[in-house]
């Protein structure tokens, strides 16, 4: 017990440091891709875009949003196909989101992946 107050009285406090915080995992860096979905060979041609089997498609971009992966996406007005804005670690890990794509792989879509640096202009335009 006289230890244990001896050690409080000097500053050495066990488990409550000022100014020592819990170190958790280091904040993973990511990049941001673009992907543009165009009608590959399994587009069923002279059908609008709500007529394509795009059901998988749609569970598949869900499971992405909900692991964080998905940041905007959705379809072209024109029926030409869609968009993805996703944010993976590098571009191994954005190609086999893109493989993995019952859409991609059922070759209704081909996805073309482009590394994106979006540009805040709210925030970046100089008044």
């Amino acid at each position: 017990m006289r230890t244990l107050i001896r050690l409080a009285l000097s500053g050495i406090v066990i488990g409550a440091g000022v100014g020592v915080r819990a170190q958790g995992p280091a904040p993973v860096s990511r990049t941001t891709y673009l992907v543009v979905y165009r009608p590959g060979p399994g587009w069923l041609a002279g059908k609008p875009l709500s007529e394509q089997p795009l059901g998988e498609h749609g569970k598949y971009v869900g499971s992405l949003h909900a692991k964080g992966l998905l940041k905007l996406g959705g379809p072209f007005l024109d029926d030409s196909g869609g968009a993805l804005v996703l944010e993976v670690e590098n571009e191994a890990e954005a190609k086999a989101v893109v493989a993995r794509d019952p859409a991609v792989v059922a070759r209704v879509f081909v996805g073309e992946l482009h590394p994106w640096r979006l540009v805040d202009w709210e925030h970046s335009v100089r008044k």
